[in-house]
C-alpha cells in the first residue's frame, strides 16, 4: 500500500515559500499536504515558527467559553511594541490582506515551563506583569481570505500578520476584563464599539491557563518577556494601506498603528 502518512515538513515548506514570495500563494494547501486535525496543524505550525525565528509571543482564542482553545506562536519579526504614546508604523508590503482587531494582551514576567502538575489560573495570572491594549493585523499566506479549512488556517499561524502592543496597566489583579469596554477606530471614525467584553471565548484567563498547561508545550512552554494576545474583541475589520487604526480599552490602554 502507498505511504499516506502526513508530512508536516512538506506542508510547512509551502507556507514558508508563499510567505517569502518564492512561490505563488495557493488557494489552499495541496490535498495531500492538508492537515486533517489539530495535532497535524500544530506540527506544521511549529515547523513554520521555528524556521521563522525567535518566539516572542502567542495568540490564543476560542469560539465560546466552553470550546477548546487554539493557539499560534508569534515570532520577533511580527510583534511590534509601541513606545509610550506613539503609533507604530507598519509597512504593508508583503501583506496579502490586512484585517484589524482590538485585543487584550498579557505580558509575562516569569517562565511557565511544562510540568506534570497543571498550573492554576491564579498561578498563571501571578506571572503576568502588565495587561495592555493591542491590535492584531490578520493576514494569510493563501491566495484568498478565509477560503480554506480550519486546519489549513491553523497551520498558517491562525491567520496572524502582526501584533501591535500598546499601553496598559501593571495592576493586574485590579483589572476586570469581563467588564472592559472596547472600541476600534479606522481613520478617526469608530468602526466597532462594545460597552462590555465581547470576545466570544469569555474569560481570557481561561485561555492563558490553557496555553500554559497545554497549548505552548510543544514549543517549550511560556517564557518571561513573551506577550499573549487573547483574541478579537471587535471582530475583523478589513482595511487598506494608508489606514490609521486605533484600539482603545477604556481605562486600560490604547494601541495605534499606521499601515504604510
Amino acid at each position: 500500500m502507498p505511504d499516506t502518512a502526513f508530512d508536516p515538513q512538506a506542508c510547512a515548506a509551502v507556507l514558508t515559500m508563499a510567505r517569502q514570495g518564492r512561490m505563488p500563494r495557493p488557494l489552499d494547501l495541496p490535498a495531500a499536504l492538508r492537515p486533517g486535525n489539530a495535532s497535524e496543524a500544530y506540527a506544521v505550525q511549529d515547523i513554520v515558527v521555528r524556521e521563522r525565528g525567535a518566539i516572542v509571543g502567542w495568540k490564543v482564542g476560542a469560539s465560546s467559553p466552553q470550546a477548546l482553545p487554539a493557539r499560534a506562536a508569534l515570532t520577533r519579526d511580527s510583534v511590534w511594541v509601541a513606545q509610550a504614546g506613539l503609533a507604530v508604523h507598519l509597512p504593508s508590503a508583503g501583506f496579502a490582506v490586512m484585517g484589524v482587531e482590538a485585543e487584550l494582551v498579557y505580558e509575562l514576567g516569569a517562565d511557565l515551563p511544562a510540568r506534570s502538575t497543571p498550573y492554576s489560573a491564579q498561578e498563571v495570572l501571578a506571572s503576568v506583569v502588565s495587561v495592555r491594549a493591542a491590535i492584531e493585523v490578520c493576514d494569510t499566506r493563501f491566495a484568498a481570505w478565509a477560503q480554506q479549512g480550519e486546519w489549513s488556517r491553523l497551520a498558517d499561524q491562525a491567520c496572524h500578520g502582526a501584533l501591535i502592543v500598546g499601553s496598559g496597566a501593571t495592576d493586574v489583579a485590579g483589572i476586570d476584563s469581563l467588564s472592559q469596554a472596547v472600541s476600534l477606530s479606522v481613520n478617526g471614525s469608530v468602526a466597532v464599539h462594545h460597552p462590555r467584553w465581547s470576545n466570544p471565548a469569555g474569560d481570557p484567563v481561561r485561555l492563558l491557563a490553557w496555553l500554559a498547561n497545554e497549548g505552548a508545550r510543544s514549543l517549550g512552554g511560556l517564557r518571561a518577556g513573551q506577550w499573549v494576545t487573547t483574541g478579537s474583541c471587535t471582530g475583523t475589520v478589513m482595511v487598506a494601506p494608508g489606514t490609521v487604526v486605533v484600539a482603545e480599552l477604556s481605562g486600560l490602554g490604547r494601541a495605534e498603528v499606521q499601515l504604510g
